[in-house]
């Protein structure tokens, strides 16, 4: 099956909603998603899948839990960070970002999180159709 090219722009321009994920193509079995964040997101883990982040504009801080050890890593533009399976982790950001993410399709946003805030879409992305 052939597929049209996607400007990931054109898809970002498209929308407003702060932490709901767009997919803009998958690929042997995961989701490529583009999303616009700002602010703190929540704790939570992805027992199943690795997650990849890639920053396409702006600043990603993404804080990390593994058992007792705790620390942050921050990404900017182009910067690409993956979070393994089973790693608590908390993106956040000081100013609206860009980011397209990587996970196994149907993966919720939220992981295992149980306390969703309002302003967070518990989603596994929107299509774009």
């Amino acid at each position: 099956m052939m597929s049209d090219p996607v400007s990931i722009d054109k898809v970002l321009s498209s929308f407003t909603e702060l932490w709901d994920p767009r997919i803009v193509a998958q690929a042997s079995g995961f989701d490529i998603r583009v999303a616009k964040f700002h602010g703190e997101y929540i704790w939570h883990t992805h027992a199943d899948t690795d997650e990849l982040f890639l920053v396409i504009a702006g600043e990603l801080v993404i804080h990390l839990r593994d058992g007792a050890q705790e620390r942050a890593v921050t990404l900017g533009p182009h910067d690409v960070f993956v979070v393994r399976r089973g790693t608590e982790h908390k993106p956040t950001t000081s100013a609206e970002a860009h980011i397209l993410m990587m996970e196994t399709t149907g993966t919720p946003t939220t992981g295992d999180a149980q306390d969703i805030p309002g302003y967070i879409k518990a989603t596994s992305g929107r299509s774009l159709s």
